[in-house]
């Protein structure tokens, strides 16, 4: 049975998803949830207060930075709401207008974070191949108009989701697999045909994370091209030094979700349900709290900067 059309993003609900076997644990479910929230907030502010505050630090590198510890924000913010209402209230109803929302606020801060990732490794390419010649390609105007430009993109592209799926019907059957909305799990849902959605999902996702990705992985082979035509290895060593925070956050952010889309194809029958869950978990949850860490510690700017803030009296 399906619901009216013209009730979808008014009366309809989905039901969210709380973690399989732990429905009767929600207080120590929150604990380590909560604790990624808030350790995300903390590191991404801080990224974001140290690069804006210091003007030394106002270089490409350190501006798509800040601009991925936004995109980090972004997406933690946008999926903390229905988290607070599963784990905190154990309210697990969402109206279908909020879930269509949140999904295009989860979607397009995915997207954005990704094409960061895309021009950090642009930055690094041109940092190591064009030395002499990085502060007159890379300035502060053209990494302006990158970033508007990877905004826009992301905007544009997600904007017909929500559209979309109002004109559908739904099932009354309406239970989501996450405690939060993503544009599978909704259209999994829907009684009524769902061709054109699936093509510009397919589409957007081609065009921006899988371009993206296959992009990012040109980029390093470029670099390790030039970084072993250097003859001397300390060199090489430093060249490459550079990019192991980037890499690091590529490897947080695509490892999960390709997990997760191969799980999804051919092993999602047969792994627990908590696998499954835990991976979708850990796509959303794990990179905006380990990102700041990572450019943390590997990061002599960042890290003395931190240390200056939680020492004063020391520096």
């Amino acid at each position: 049975m399906a619901i009216p059309n013209n009730n979808n993003a008014s009366s309809f609900f989905f039901i969210l998803m709380d973690v399989p076997g732990l429905e009767a644990s929600h207080c120590w479910t929150a604990i380590p949830v909560c604790s990624i929230y808030v350790l995300s907030l903390l590191g991404n502010i801080t990224i974001m207060y140290i690069v804006k505050s210091v003007p030394n630090l106002h270089t490409p590198m350190y501006l798509f930075l800040s601009v991925l510890s936004t995109a980090d924000l972004g997406l933690s913010a946008s999926t903390l709401p229905s988290m607070a209402a599963v784990f905190l209230l154990g309210q697990r109803k969402v109206g279908a207008a909020t879930c269509f929302l949140q999904l295009f606020f989860i979607h397009t801060f995915s997207v954005i974070e990704s094409a960061v990732l895309l021009a950090m490794a642009f930055d690094r390419c041109v940092a190591i191949r064009e030395p002499l010649r990085y502060a007159t390609i890379l300035t502060t105007k053209r990494v302006g108009a990158l970033g508007l430009a990877i905004e826009i993109r992301s905007v544009a592209l997600h904007l017909p989701l929500p559209v979309l799926l109002v004109r559908l019907q739904f099932q009354l059957l309406n239970a989501l697999s996450h405690f939060y909305c993503v544009h599978p799990d909704v259209l999994r849902l829907a009684s009524s045909s769902t061709l054109v959605n699936s093509g510009l999902g397919l589409f957007i996702m081609l065009s921006t994370l899988g371009m993206d990705a296959v992009l990012i992985l040109l980029s390093y082979v470029l670099i390790l091209k030039t970084v072993l035509s250097i003859a001397s290895n300390v060199e090489q060593l430093k060249a490459f030094n550079t990019c192991v925070s980037h890499i690091c956050a590529v490897l947080l952010f695509y490892t999960p979700l390709v997990s997760l889309s191969m799980i999804h194809r051919f092993g999602k029958k047969k792994l627990p349900a908590q696998v499954y869950m835990l991976l979708s978990y850990l796509h959303f949850l794990i990179p905006p709290v380990l990102n700041p860490i990572v450019y943390s510690v590997k990061t002599k700017e960042i890290r003395a900067r931190i240390l200056k803030l939680v020492y004063p009296k020391k520096h």
